[in-house]
């Protein structure tokens, strides 16, 4: 999936990356920079939910440890973690390990749908889109893809670099992503894979794996 952004910003959908080599996003915006905004820790919303929601995404460039608020985001946070027990993301579903295929340095970085060979993996059925539940897409959040329709995130996910404002909830019209945990631990690793070089598609030219991702 891409981001699909309302007006100015171009969208993470994962239609728009299958249509344009992943460079429409990942489901939860898209490639205008013009949002983008210099990232920072501070002020940031408790993502808590406990270490029974904090999963460990082992990357080639390092391991990242998200912890999920299922509080703010029930939906979101079980939809998130049936795939991560079924093996989607790293291959042990044996259909293949999926990608960071979609980076913006100063945006975000996106991945959990296409596979290094460039297939976008069968998910399960789209979800309903919580971006209204008070977390918002500051440096270091996880929140989820989707196309130019609110409720149609499945498993691509994207994980901010930046303070990203612009992307939370605004109106009815212009509803946001879902941000439902935060990166407790390996922000060097998300700025790694940051800094990654990339085409004119924004897509990694050195492939960024996802090798393991299992609950902690």
């Amino acid at each position: 999936m891409t981001l699909r952004l309302p007006l100015a910003l171009l969208a993470f959908s994962t239609l728009a990356c299958a249509a344009a080599e992943e460079t429409g996003g990942a489901e939860t915006g898209g490639g205008s920079r013009d949002t983008d905004e210099n990232g920072s820790d501070s002020g940031r919303d408790d993502t808590g939910g406990g270490e029974a929601n904090r999963v460990v995404m082992e990357t080639t460039l390092g391991a990242i440890t998200l912890e999920l608020n299922a509080e703010a985001a029930p939906i979101t946070t079980e939809n998130f973690l049936t795939y991560v027990d079924e093996g989607f993301f790293d291959g042990d579903d044996d259909a293949g390990a999926t990608t960071f295929h979609r980076v913006i340095s100063g945006f975000m970085i996106q991945g959990g749908g296409y596979t290094a060979s460039g297939a976008e993996k069968m998910t399960h059925e789209a979800i309903e889109l919580e971006s209204k539940n008070g977390l918002s897409n500051l440096r270091g959040t996880i929140a989820m893809a989707r196309t130019t329709q609110p409720d149609t995130a499945t498993s691509q996910f994207f994980i901010n670099h930046v303070d990203n404002a612009s992307l939370d909830y605004q109106s009815a019209r212009n509803p946001g992503y879902a941000v439902f945990g935060e990166v407790v631990d390996g922000m060097d690793v998300v700025d790694a894979i940051a800094d990654v070089a990339t085409d004119a598609s924004d897509k990694p030219t050195t492939t960024v794996a996802i090798e393991d991702c299992e609950r902690e």
